[in-house]
């Protein structure tokens, strides 16, 4: 594989770091056919050559050339094998690949795999020279999105996510750099904190990008149903089972697959999961046949890992191999002043949804928003936002106005306040009840979804879609 020291430079480079003169690397084992390509672009460029891909990965360790003019055949490894790494790369160079008269096929499999553009020997000069002209606009274009997508996550927006305070740059920041990585990651937070917004910006950042995206949500699938959804199978495997079907690691090969709610994985599922990411393979239920499959996986939770594998609820072995790096996003309340930026983002988007410019939000209202103390995090600040919007027949949104879509400030209760039995409205004063009974609930049962739906009898989806519609967090603080 190309060294850890060009993705290094890579991720180092910014907005200044366009060299003078462009690099280009020549790699083919014919010596005249090197001397051949130099010399064409030996005026106005840096030119770098390289007799095999082992050569060429030594190059790579010191260099960051803008073109690669790369010959397919090749003896021991041909280009196909450095091409595909080096489009794993964050940063990766405009790969030119050379082939010979009649191979259009391996022409199509070089663009399919990454490859700028190709050639047929013999070349036609100026049609190479035009293609190689055009490779290094696009490596300078490249670089100065690289450059601004850096720059906006140091000053807090990444995607579609935003936020200025210091917690949420330095998890922008972060996310960039890992982003042009493939290591897996483990996203740790409340539920309602964004985690698959970071998850499809991540995706977006990677060298997979043009791969599919897909999710996963390991709690709101019925636990027989999760092999499947992963795995899929073959035709007969099982009562109902009609027709084969590919499942998700399939259909997301050269991309990325979420998971979403990790934590509540069967363990007996688990051991074929952690075989799918270490050996990169799977075989569908009912079936035999050994599938490759080339996935990158993001993981999410809002439990503790840590705890469930010491209580002997995920696998350990699984758990390190998913944690490739760990991206924790903060709670909003631990981020107050980020709650104005969002809720001004949020009612532009629901402007623009309505097409109306809608009642203004006045400084005492935000004030409201912004001392609430957000239990479903940013995903309930978006809906109470709009329910404010759609609500409100006033010219304005008054503290009063929040108060009747949050609930009056002292009813905004945390485990231990009795508000629930001073309200009035018998709907209003149910729902207070049911966050905090089920609250309570989960905080002695450590957020498990499973363990805490057996305990006080109802169905596990019934208390996930309940959990969901309420805002409520699966990791209450207990200090």
């Amino acid at each position: 594989m190309v060294t850890s020291n060009y993705l290094f430079r890579s991720l180092s480079g910014n907005l200044n770091a366009v060299a003078t003169a462009s690099t280009i690397l020549v790699v083919d084992d014919e010596a005249s056919a090197r001397y051949a390509l130099i010399r064409i672009f030996s005026t106005g460029f840096r030119c770098l050559e390289a007799e095999s891909v082992a050569a060429a990965r030594e190059v790579l360790k010191s260099e960051q050339p803008d073109v690669v003019l790369l010959d397919y055949s090749m003896p021991h490894e041909d280009g196909m094998v450095l091409l595909r790494e080096l489009a794993g790369e964050p940063f990766p160079p405009s790969v030119v690949m050379i082939t010979a008269h009649g191979n259009e096929r391996l022409a199509v499999e070089a663009m399919k795999a990454g490859a700028y553009d190709y050639l047929a020997k013999p070349y036609d000069l100026d049609e190479l020279r035009l293609v190689v002209s055009r490779a290094i606009e696009r490596q300078e274009l490249a670089r100065e999105v690289f450059g601004l997508r850096q720059l906006l996550a140091r000053e807090g927006q990444f995607g579609r996510m935003i936020g200025s305070s210091a917690k949420m740059r330095e998890l922008f920041q972060t996310a960039a750099r890992v982003a042009a990585t493939d290591l897996p990651l483990l996203l740790l937070g409340e539920s309602g904190t964004g985690k698959d917004l970071l998850a499809q910006e991540i995706h977006m950042r990677s060298g997979r990008a043009r791969g599919p995206f897909l999710a996963v949500n390991c709690a709101a699938l019925p636990q027989n149903l999760v092999e499947s959804e992963l795995f899929g199978y073959e035709k007969g495997s099982f009562t109902g089972a009609t027709t084969s079907r590919e499942g998700k690691f399939e259909l997301a090969h050269r991309g990325t697959l979420f998971l979403d709610e990790i934590g509540e994985m069967d363990l007996a599922v688990q051991p074929k999961l952690l075989r799918a990411v270490e050996q990169g393979f799977i075989e569908r239920i009912g079936g035999t046949r050994r599938i490759n499959v080339d996935v990158r996986v993001i993981s999410a939770t809002n439990l503790d890992l840590r705890k469930a594998v010491e209580r002997s609820e995920f696998r350990e072995d699984l758990y390190y191999r998913l944690a490739g790096v760990h991206l924790e996003l903060p709670p909003l309340r631990e981020r107050r002043e980020d709650i104005v930026i969002l809720a001004g983002r949020f009612w532009e988007e629901v402007r623009r949804k309505y097409g109306r410019p809608g009642p203004e939000l006045t400084h005492e209202a935000i004030r409201r928003l912004r001392d609430a103390p957000w239990p479903g995090n940013v995903r309930q600040l978006r809906n109470v936002v709009e329910q404010l919007f759609v609500l409100v027949a006033a010219d304005r949104v008054q503290a009063q106005d929040v108060d009747l879509v949050l609930g009056p400030a002292k009813t905004q209760v945390t485990p231990g306040e009795s508000g629930p039995y001073t309200i009035d409205d018998y709907r209003e004063a149910r729902r207070q009840f049911e966050i905090e009974y089920l609250t309570r609930q989960l905080a002695k049962h450590d957020g498990n979804i499973s363990r805490t739906a057996a305990a006080i009898g109802i169905e596990r989806q019934t208390l996930q879609e309940k959990v969901r519609q309420l805002g409520i967090s699966r990791m209450p603080k207990t200090d």
